[in-house]
């Protein structure tokens, strides 16, 4: 499919003043995409479980002006001007800017707040960007108002992917898949779009209780982590396996086969791990204490006999994923031996969630 269908062909109608306020979730992977191409383009397909809890919060007020040759705008970040998010919000304008000519007409205030830590290994890249995506698309909507609701929505997966590759899957729930996929109708490697097939009532509601390992930044960006798949000695084989996976996992998650979710998934987490640790240079995001709440997961799911399990981001913090009918046991577990190993206790209950939400009606002039 082609970007093409994405820039701007009809005459705007331009408005004096606009504001949109967006809540966007985060997204856990479950097939993980680690490596890309220009622009933003993933070496494999990926799937996520959109979260609920986990979101950030934007408001863009838009005010006309002439045009100009930059962008201009001002970033604030949970009350407080923020001038250090600016320049990857810069350089995401810059990658936006043929398929949002409008941009350059409007002055923009963006006022942005997240219900989790930022730069934890939580996707906050994914929830921040595709909120800034959801507004623009709305004021796209107003300055051409005969755009359809299933355009704009696979708009703003585009644009959102142009910022975070993560971000394309952040738009829509309670599944999504970026990156083009034989066995996955409509998918694309320019937006996501959501698993096409009913899943198994198991995996309805499912939970994920975020356990706070580590709040601080990361050593290593996704970014650079990205890069470093490049003449990896593992990487084709790497994308060959996701892909699979993702065929794999499709059939799991129809067929409600459990067992062999958690093992996918398990796996799946390791061997994004596995790529740092053998990249060059070589690298570890994982902090002793993943690995100690890791070795608890297993022996609490051996003794128990529970469907409990674990997956990771590009972070040292766990994502332990359950069926809710487990939910009351293992949250006790958590309390009991795993809030031990986060950093000050602190993890976030979650559950998988339906997507973007516009939280207040614009106020258009």
């Amino acid at each position: 499919m082609d970007a093409q269908q994405f820039l701007v062909n009809s005459p705007l109608q331009f408005i004096d003043k606009a504001s949109f306020t967006w809540q966007t979730p985060s997204n856990i992977a479950l097939v993980k995409y680690w490596g890309k191409s220009e622009p933003q383009i993933p070496k494999n397909a990926s799937i996520s479980f959109t979260l609920n809890n986990c979101h950030t919060i934007t408001t863009i007020e838009f005010e006309k002006i002439e045009k100009l040759d930059t962008v201009q705008f001002d970033m604030y970040f949970e009350g407080k001007k923020n001038e250090d998010f600016k320049p990857k919000i810069a350089k995401f304008f810059q990658r936006i800017a043929e398929y949002c000519p409008y941009i350059f007409e409007y002055k923009m205030a963006i006022h942005s707040q997240n219900s989790f830590p930022h730069s934890s290994g939580i996707a906050s890249s994914a929830s921040g960007l595709s909120a800034i995506a959801m507004c623009l698309t709305n004021l796209e909507q107003q300055l051409i108002p005969a755009l359809n609701a299933d355009f704009v929505t696979k708009k703003a997966s585009f644009l959102a992917r142009l910022g975070s590759g993560s971000a394309s899957r952040s738009i829509e729930g309670p599944l999504v898949v970026w990156g083009n996929h034989p066995e996955i109708e409509g998918s694309s490697d320019l937006f996501g779009v959501q698993f096409p097939h009913a899943i198994h009532s198991i995996f309805e509601n499912y939970q994920d209780v975020i356990l706070l390992v580590d709040k601080g930044e990361k050593q290593v960006s996704s970014t650079v982590g990205h890069e470093l798949m490049y003449n990896h000695p593992f990487a084709e084989n790497r994308f060959h396996q996701a892909n699979e996976n993702l065929s794999k996992l499709s059939k799991i998650l129809q067929n409600g086969e459990i067992s062999q979710f958690i093992n996918l998934v398990e796996s799946e987490a390791l061997t994004l791990h596995a790529m740092m640790l053998t990249s060059n240079p070589y690298f570890i995001l994982m902090k002793p204490n993943t690995l100690e709440i890791i070795q608890k997961i297993w022996k609490y799911r051996l003794e128990n006999n529970s469907n409990i399990c674990f997956t990771l981001d590009a972070g040292a913090n766990v994502h332990v994923l359950f069926p809710e009918n487990e939910k009351q046991n293992i949250l006790q577990f958590i309390e009991n031996e795993l809030a031990r190993f986060c950093y000050k206790n602190e993890y976030i209950c979650d559950s998988v969630g339906l997507g973007a939400k516009k939280l207040a009606n614009p106020n258009v002039k």
